[in-house]
């Protein structure tokens, strides 16, 4: 079964995070999407992108990956629910990232074919990895017609 995957460095701590992340995810079935963890590493930039570079090849080799940046492409829940779409019509496995505090190695970066910013703010990567799983969801019911964007 088809599934979007979003690879992320360090894990979620704080109870009201994975509480709300857990109630997207119970809803996110279309397709539905697996998150695996990086383990962060205080200040060092490389080895949390060769954490994330080895996830990427434990997934595979036909993947379309996605960085969330500030400068990538903005999108508003329409036209990102559209775009998820195209994704899924895609043989391909779409994989999402977020990096740490420190942000992505250029390494990860040169292997990523689009970048995705979630608004012109800048957020803490654990924010803003719960921003992406609710837009994923939100995403969903805009392609299946279900009133939650309403």
């Amino acid at each position: 079964m088809k599934a979007f995957h979003l690879i992320c460095v360090g894990k979620l701590k704080d109870p009201h995070l994975i509480t709300l992340e857990n109630e997207y995810l119970k809803r996110i079935t279309q397709p539905p999407l697996v998150i695996h963890e990086v383990r962060a590493s205080a200040e060092d930039q490389g080895a949390e992108g060769e954490a994330i570079l080895k996830k990427l090849r434990d997934l595979g080799s036909d993947l379309h990956r996605v960085a969330l940046t500030e400068n990538g492409k903005g999108r508003d829940s329409r036209v990102f629910a559209q775009w998820t779409a195209e994704l899924l019509a895609r043989p391909s496995k779409t994989v999402f990232l977020i990096a740490g505090a420190t942000g992505f190695s250029e390494a990860v970066l040169a292997q990523c074919q689009e970048r995705l910013s979630l608004s012109e703010l800048t957020f803490p990567h654990k924010l803003a990895r719960i921003l992406l799983v609710e837009q994923l969801y939100r995403a969903q019911t805009l392609r299946t017609g279900h009133p939650y964007h309403n």
